[in-house]
């Protein structure tokens, strides 16, 4: 009898440790390497401040999906490649247009993204009813979390207002995300016309003391902003522009930034309120001038990539200036000024329609590059609609990959 009972002793603690493994299989995931690939950082799902980007229902299943994936990796011998991260911030009326960028980065990456997206309360349902629609071999791309707006409590209200609502959040994510060792931060207004793949390549390309990357914000100083009416310092010739930017949080959590406050370098969290405090009256795009400021200072700490990264109406409303899209076309465009919702700028606005009303499942080029083509040439009255076929050129090569994923499936 005490042999029976052993043997169910050991049966209980055993399906006890066993429901144990499978809980935190399925409330943990977004295994991330970090940049050594030596460590693994398990994420909670629902973190403070965060909302878990599925359904319960939903995540029983594509949780069971994940598990069965990896432990065929593992008989295999091989470790699910971490995801790449992208971060964005959505406030206001921001909803449809971050969704779309988010759309426009799933469908053409080809390693998994997890999105790190922030907003605004009263928009998180809105993201979680939007992307648990999606269907489930888009689903399979990402992973995603939604998370409250925060700054430091003493300087909040100083710090949402600054430029556009929530714009500086992008400033503290070094703070916020402290188990992320690398990440992409792009404004809502962003479209991927290329895999974000390329653009995480260029973490690679830092050199040892690299830790950000940033386009210029003018090729050409005669029209140049920055270097004919900054009231601070700035970056370079025509400063940079933050609408797309590749950070090193590991580095940027570690470094001491040279300033012109105090004659020691500051850590990140201990530089950003006095550099707020000092310029505010002499800044006029926010968040952006101030890391002008800090890469004023410390121009060794930043990777300059071409313009095509970040192709904007300034690229092309006086005449084409952006010489590295003239020669290989356009890879992320760039809508400030609001040009994807009104008629200033067609061009912009019709590649912002053309992968807004695109049906995933649906052939690409019929649906999508053909469609987008045909409202092109109603725009060549304008400048940049002279130079529409930069906006399909790396396009193109896009839908021919989605083809031929398709295809593969």
């Amino acid at each position: 009898m005490r042999r029976y009972m052993r043997a169910l002793m050991l049966c209980m603690v055993f399906a006890v440790f066993s429901g144990l493994y499978v809980y935190s299989r399925l409330f943990y995931s977004d295994v991330a390497a970090r940049r050594n690939g030596a460590k693994k950082i398990l994420i909670p799902l629902r973190a403070s401040g965060a909302r878990r980007g599925v359904t319960d229902k939903n995540a029983l299943s594509f949780n069971w999906y994940i598990m069965r994936q990896q432990a065929q990796q593992e008989a295999a011998g091989t470790r699910p490649e971490p995801p790449m991260h992208l971060a964005v911030v959505a406030c206001g009326e921001r909803l449809e247009e971050t969704l779309t960028m988010i759309k426009s980065a799933v469908l053409f990456s080809v390693k998994r993204l997890h999105l790190h997206i922030f907003a605004e309360d009263q928009l998180h349902a809105g993201f979680i009813e939007a992307l648990e629609s999606w269907p489930g071999f888009i689903r399979y791309r990402f992973s995603y979390r939604v998370y409250s707006i925060r700054f430091p409590n003493e300087n909040a209200a100083e710090w949402k207002k600054l430029f556009k609502p929530c714009a500086s959040q992008r400033l503290f994510l070094p703070l916020i995300l402290e188990d992320v060792d690398s990440i992409v931060y792009v404004d809502s207004d962003i479209l991927f016309l290329q895999p974000v793949d390329l653009l995480w390549r260029f973490l690679s390309d830092f050199n040892s003391s690299q830790l950000a990357a940033m386009a210029p914000e003018h090729e050409e100083p005669r029209i140049a902003w920055y270097n004919r009416f900054a009231r601070h310092p700035f970056y370079g010739r025509t400063g940079i522009n933050s609408g797309v930017m590749l950070m090193n949080l590991t580095r940027m959590r570690s470094m001491f930034f040279k300033n012109d406050m105090t004659s020691v370098g500051l850590r990140w969290e201990e530089l950003l309120m006095p550099l707020l405090q000092k310029y505010k009256l002499n800044i006029t795009w926010g968040d952006q001038d101030l890391l002008n400021i800090i890469f004023h200072y410390n121009p060794e700490s930043l990777l300059e990539f071409p313009c095509q990264w970040n192709y904007r109406p300034d690229h092309c409303i006086y005449g084409s200036n952006c010489a590295s899209a003239e020669e290989d076309g356009i890879y992320i465009l760039h809508g400030n000024r609001g040009v994807y919702h009104d008629y200033k700028q067609p061009t912009f606005r019709a590649v912002y329609e053309a992968i807004k009303k695109y049906t995933f499942g649906t052939d690409p080029v019929t649906s999508l590059l053909e469609p987008l083509e045909e409202e092109l040439l109603k725009t060549t009255h304008t400048y940049c609609g002279k130079s529409h076929t930069l906006f399909t050129k790396r396009l193109r090569n896009s839908v021919a990959k989605i083809n031929r994923k398709t295809r593969e499936r």
